[in-house]
């Protein structure tokens, strides 16, 4: 089996950037079956990378790995099993953690031939935009006649979820946490913007609503927030719990964690089915393991949409190759809107 020389920044154990990545040379083995080897232009950063160099990303491998989860390349060879029409074309792709190297082996299910649209919108159309989609299109339906909170919306899946939000007809509640953020949701079509560091957003939200409720809670942050937005979940109400953003301000370690979990408190199902109210769990790293199908669908509805118009990619930065812990730290802030990136050289 022949190998192919390639790159990759690995993670070698938690801290900042620069003391937790290494550069190495490794080699990757052809592909097999229905894989696809991409060489990589360009690679997408996510808030669940930093999550694993902080060694809070149970789902992370063990050190040294390389994590990352979306690429645009070209793909140069393919397996047996593949769909052989898409050796030489430019790709956007999935990959199951691996995505911080110069070439890549994933899937052929998940990968979507593109044209020469701008990388760095193109990556904000795998991992922000499925999840999104999946979220607001797939998963639960976004109605016409919903509310929807969306919190960290001036992020990369929260961008995405304004614009699918708008489109379905719903009201969008906007959370963000800077006051230069605001201009961005408006304009992506928010019809109301809460900033937390204002005050309490729950108080804002309830001033907004007056007597009304919220249908959807989009929500990546879990903690203190679960049970504040279950306060103002409505009868048949969902609240979607993509992540988990308040743990990693935690300095404690172990009682950090606890003390996360605490505030969610206990769910009993009964108390749910009683009050009509849903709580949906979403891991796309799950879903991507156990119904790749499912993956497929939202990518390629993603880039379709993209390609009408109906949904426009937020960039928040395009890094080089040697601007690679500047763009980490720069996710890492919380300061950055939109989708962050890193170019090969």
């Amino acid at each position: 089996m022949s190998k192919t020389k390639s790159k990759a920044f690995f993670l070698c154990k938690t801290g900042a950037p620069e003391k937790a990545f290494e550069l190495r040379d490794f080699e990757v083995n052809s592909p097999i079956n229905n894989q696809v080897l991409i060489e990589v232009e360009a690679f997408g950063l996510n808030y669940a990378d930093v999550m694993a160099r902080r060694g809070l990303y149970r789902e992370a491998p063990p050190f040294p790995c390389v994590v990352g989860y979306e690429v645009v390349g070209k793909v140069i060879e393919c397996g047996p099993d593949a769909k052989q029409e898409l050796l030489e074309k430019r790709v956007i792709a999935f990959c199951r953690f691996g995505g911080y190297a110069k070439h890549v082996i994933t899937t052929d299910i998940a990968t979507v031939q593109v044209e020469a649209q701008p990388t760095e919108e193109l990556l904000a159309l795998t991992t922000q935009s499925v999840t999104a989609y999946y979220m607001a299109m797939y998963l639960a339906p976004v109605h016409s006649i919903d509310t929807v909170l969306i919190h960290a919306a001036a992020g990369g899946v929260g961008t995405i979820l304004i614009q699918l939000a708008k489109m379905q007809g719903a009201r969008v509640i906007a959370k963000i946490g800077r006051s230069e953020k605001a201009e961005l949701v408006t304009k992506l079509g928010a019809d109301f913007v809460v900033n937390y560091n204002d005050s309490d957003y729950i108080d804002q939200i309830k001033t907004f609503l007056k007597e009304d409720r919220i249908d959807i809670s989009y929500n990546p942050v879990a903690g203190s927030t679960y049970k504040k937005d279950m306060s103002i979940l409505g009868s048949g109400g969902r609240m979607i719990l993509f992540g988990g953003s308040e743990l990693a301000s935690g300095k404690w370690g172990f009682l950090s964690k606890l003390n996360f979990v605490k505030k969610m408190g206990l769910v009993l199902p009964i108390g749910l089915m009683m009050r009509s109210k849903n709580i949906l769990g979403v891991n796309m790293l799950k879903i991507a393991d156990n119904r790749p199908k499912i993956i497929e669908h939202c990518l390629q509805a993603s880039y379709q949409l993209y390609k009408e118009g109906k949904i426009v990619p937020q960039v928040g930065g395009s890094f080089s190759q040697e601007e690679f812990n500047k763009a980490h730290s720069a996710l890492e802030s919380g300061k950055t809107t939109g989708k962050l990136s890193v170019k090969w050289s």
